[in-house]
């Protein structure tokens, strides 16, 4: 095909509108039906994770040095072999109790900062590894302990653009409340043009769950990137897994671009001062030939796109932690 006919099929992902009026637009509160958000939190808890928890980002656990997470009240360490095989498991020393998320990593070996005591990722004086698992983007660690399930050989990765296709940032945050909070919050999209106005116009629920085997939120949405210009899209809102809500484009710019949103417990279940972590990976993905110089700016790019999550969850925690606060004491309305 010629460069004049690719210019002729060249349409811009921008869309003029009028000047948003935040106080006009249609009201979404009589959609937004708590019982309809309820079911559908409800399918997805009832979803098997297999006990897998997202602990943070894959280029988080460097070559060289350990990373350490709580889970559901239990200390984690991470860190890599030479190779840069992922390994995890218990955070605490098996000696005298250090936290080894604070020690180092020799040759591979995770070594205790307090004496010495040195872990190759293999059982040792009743330290056991734990099940990890490294997808490129972000690393799980299987905690049967804490999930209560059937545990399964690998987490529910959900599906994203092809390897290499294109640009992804992770990231977290924590707030006082408990995952289904966090997911409660994703799966109550009528909320985004009145609580994010400053990212989102135009929001309409096309099509909200009809049931377990229609069980996604079809949203029609504009990005704002100024006060007059958007960027429309189609996209869809699932529940793969208890802790998980993904976002995926269908239709318009970024076709198959995803956010996934992981609620990871870092308290015990029942705790009176409940802490979540909030680990979001966007993964953006375009069909536009200058895209590939997104991927080559991506080191650059990726704390723009840290930011713009940032900002959308200072909202949306303070929406999950008011739920926890009003369900923990009765006052729910839902």
């Amino acid at each position: 095909m010629s460069d004049r006919a690719d210019r002729a099929r060249w349409t811009p992902p921008l869309r003029r509108r009028r000047r948003a009026d935040w106080a006009n637009q249609s009201p979404t509160w009589r959609e937004a039906r708590p019982a309809l958000i309820a079911d559908a939190l409800k399918r997805a808890s009832a979803r098997p994770s297999g006990n897998w928890f997202v602990v943070g980002a894959s280029r988080e656990v460097r070559a060289g040095r350990p990373y350490g997470r709580t889970v559901g009240g239990t200390e984690v360490v991470l860190w890599r072999s030479d190779s840069g095989e992922l390994r995890a498991g218990p955070g605490v020393c098996p000696h005298l109790g250090a936290p080894l998320r604070d020690s180092r990593v020799v040759c591979g070996t995770l070594v205790c900062h307090w004496h010495g005591l040195g872990l190759d990722g293999g059982p040792f004086a009743g330290w056991a590894p734990y099940p990890v698992h490294d997808d490129g983007v972000l690393v799980w660690v299987r905690l049967d302990s804490v999930g209560g399930e059937e545990p399964t050989e690998r987490p529910v990765v959900p599906a994203r653009p092809a390897a290499g296709s294109g640009v992804d940032a992770v990231f977290t945050a924590v707030g006082r409340c408990e995952p289904e909070d966090v997911v409660a919050n994703r799966l109550d999209p009528w909320h985004g043009s009145w609580f994010h106005p400053y990212s989102f116009v135009d929001l309409t629920v096309a099509r909200p769950p009809r049931g377990e085997d229609d069980d996604a939120f079809v949203v029609d949405v504009s990005f704002r990137v100024t006060d007059r210009l958007v960027v429309p899209v189609r996209a869809e809102f699932t529940a793969p897994e208890p802790r998980t809500v993904v976002m995926r484009i269908t239709e318009g710019e970024g076709r198959t671009s995803v956010v996934e949103t992981h609620a990871t417990p870092l308290t015990a279940a029942g705790a009176d001062r409940p802490r979540t972590a909030v680990v979001e990976a966007v993964v953006a993905a375009s069909d536009r030939r200058g895209f590939a110089l997104a991927r080559a700016a991506a080191p650059a790019l990726r704390p723009l796109m840290r930011r713009t999550a940032g900002r959308l969850w200072r909202d949306d925690l303070a929406y999950a932690e008011r739920r926890w606060a009003l369900r923990s004491t009765g006052r729910f309305p839902g």
